[in-house]
């Protein structure tokens, strides 16, 4: 089974959409050299899952812009 299900992650977000930007953008960040906002027991996860479990715990979120 994957950790976090879906389920688990729209709770934190309005839309499927929102959450792919959100860890898309989250997991560039760690790719430039962001430090991980959670304390990972494998520290060798790569970006994509970092900011998965990051939004998960609540360490993410993010608003809408209006243009």
């Amino acid at each position: 089974m994957i950790y976090p299900t879906l389920k688990t992650l729209m709770e934190k977000v309005d839309s499927k959409y929102s959450l792919v930007v959100a860890v898309a953008k989250r997991a560039r960040q760690l790719v430039s050299g962001a430090s991980p906002l959670i304390d990972e027991e494998n520290a060798n996860d790569r970006p994509v899952t970092t900011a998965v479990r990051e939004i998960e715990s609540g360490a993410v979120t993010y608003k809408h812009m209006k243009k």
